[in-house]
């Protein structure tokens, strides 16, 4: 399984404070040279900060406790108030994943997903990921060959289907019907930090299925690096849902 980070929200530090008459002074930003400390200010979460401020206009930040956006974020995740989250996102292309796995994540409506398509892919060649049970017995193999039985009868259809008459994607249109829910997939997934909050909080669970955690706790870790505020309450090393 790998799950990269291809795309994230960026923030405009300039446009924020001129739209604010440069009432809005971002921790750690200096006008004069652009210089930002990563460490203090994060892209993915200065915008969620930003439109919660918007709310009350509370540009000064009077109150020590919110002041900073990991104390502000820590303040509006104690409220629920969600709804700013949604103001910044991040975008993964994810391999390595089992068509079992995405039919599950699938059902997360508030995430965005564009995946590999059998019918156009040629599958001969795909492979198979081996779930985390199966493993040890696997050599500790996380993918490996199709089930040969199953390339076999694959090719064998897509040949007699297009002997038939029929288009080579339309060939392949009914013969991936024959791959198991095991065949490795690739997808590319994008989500508010709401809605990531939402799936991760159910599927890196103790209750979800394996592969799924697994996927789930990768997200989680990436997701607490470049908006370490808005995930500051969720742990990533241990599931959802334990004693």
């Amino acid at each position: 399984m790998r799950v990269t980070l291809i795309a994230k929200t960026e923030a405009n530090y300039f446009a924020m404070m001129e739209a604010t008459d440069h009432e809005y002074d971002p921790s750690g930003f200096d006008e004069g040279d652009g210089f930002r400390n990563l460490d203090i200010t994060n892209d993915c979460d200065s915008v969620p900060v930003f439109g919660g401020r918007n709310c009350y206009q509370s540009w000064g930040k009077p109150n020590p406790a919110t002041a900073t956006e990991m104390g502000y974020l820590k303040n509006i995740l104690s409220h629920e108030h969600y709804s700013v989250l949604e103001h910044s996102s991040a975008t993964f292309y994810v391999t390595g994943v089992s068509r079992n796995l995405t039919h599950e994540l699938i059902r997360h409506r508030h995430l965005s997903y564009s995946e590999l398509s059998q019918r156009y892919v040629d599958m001969e060649n795909a492979r198979i990921v081996i779930p985390p049970a199966l493993r040890q017995e696997h050599g500790g193999e996380v993918m490996g060959p199709l089930p040969w039985g199953a390339v076999r009868d694959y090719e064998a259809t897509v040949r007699r289907l297009m002997a038939q008459g029929l288009k080579r994607k339309q060939a392949r249109e009914a013969a991936r019907y024959i791959l198991p829910g095991g065949t490795e997939t690739r997808i590319v997934v994008t989500g508010n930090m709401r809605a990531w909050r939402d799936s991760i909080y159910k599927r890196f669970n103790v209750s979800a299925d394996a592969e799924i955690r697994e996927f789930g706790g990768s997200l989680l870790t990436q997701l607490k690096e470049i908006a370490p505020g808005c995930f500051q309450d969720m742990d990533n090393t241990e599931p959802f849902g334990g004693k």
